[in-house]
């Protein structure tokens, strides 16, 4: 069964390598400093960068964490704490149906309800497409999250006379709270990769622009035009793009995870110097 189980492991592991590989041997080499900062390059003129898309690709995927993050961390909390009523139930069957949905008809979603009103393409749009993808894959993990706190930590709570509400915000979510990290991770992960949403919402812009309100360049939007071209340099270009989106999930990831960790050690030294303080009887 270890071996059983180790073979499962790399079997996961595997894919991932092999796109970093990939990438890496392919990608690496269009890498620099000019690809980080300067704009595209004309068609058939070798040089340029991506620097507009990545800086996109930050302000989509920051409005869409704006919108998603909370609202499903919320809706996740309610539907554990409320699991009985009518009202979590539909969201919990909700949920499950967005996060089955295929990410164009999201896009077309938004399409409808932001684009076409606004009568123009813009960052704004994209954004909340990218939302939409997050909001349901945080409310199902915070519900499963919440669910493996023990009662006993909510009991404890309120027999101390914290109100349910505080119970649930400062027992409950922080006691969960390193699963939940775990869950946007993964959602904004999601989010920062998608192509198909982004093509009806924010469309793609080969200039420098943050206006919320205007098109807006993404990497994955550039990484698909440039995939697709005849000319060797943006193919490399566009392997070169793919391997800065993984790095930049990494990035979030490594940081996000160092700053839990660090929190956890604060909050287990604090309880340590707690348990060595002396007490006033013994004062």
């Amino acid at each position: 069964m270890i071996t059983l189980t180790a073979i499962a492991a790399i079997s996961v592991i595997a894919p991932l390598a092999a796109i970093l590989v990939y990438l890496v041997v392919e990608g690496a080499s269009a890498l620099s400093v000019a690809f980080v900062m300067h704009m595209p390059s004309p068609a058939g003129v070798e040089g340029g960068g991506m620097g507009n898309a990545i800086v996109g690709t930050l302000v989509l995927v920051g409005i869409g964490s704006l919108i998603g993050i909370p609202v499903g961390v919320g809706a996740g909390l309610f539907v554990a704490e409320q699991r009985t009523t009518p009202l979590a139930r539909t969201v919990r069957f909700l949920a499950d149906v967005l996060n089955g949905l295929p990410s164009i008809v999201l896009g077309v979603l938004v399409w409808q309800l932001v684009v076409r009103p606004l009568g123009k393409f813009s960052a704004l749009a994209g954004g909340i497409a990218l939302g939409f993808l997050i909001i349901p894959l945080v409310t199902r993990a915070t519900e499963e999250m919440v669910y493996l706190v023990p009662t006993a930590l909510t009991e404890a709570a309120l027999a101390l006379g914290f109100p349910r509400w505080r119970a649930s915000v400062v027992v409950v979510l922080r006691t969960a709270m390193p699963g939940i990290v775990t869950a946007v991770l993964v959602a904004v992960a999601r989010a920062a990769g998608e192509t198909a949403p982004l093509l009806f919402t924010a469309l793609g812009n080969p200039y420098w622009s943050v206006n919320l309100l205007r098109p807006i360049a993404a990497l994955p939007l550039q990484i698909f035009a440039y995939a697709q071209s005849p000319y060797d340099d943006w193919r490399a270009q566009a392997r070169a793009g793919a391997l800065v989106l993984v790095l930049l999930i990494a990035t979030m990831s490594l940081v996000a995870r160092a700053v839990l960790r660090s929190r956890q050690a604060l909050l287990r030294s604090s309880r340590a110097r707690h348990n060595d303080t002396p007490n006033a009887v013994d004062g």
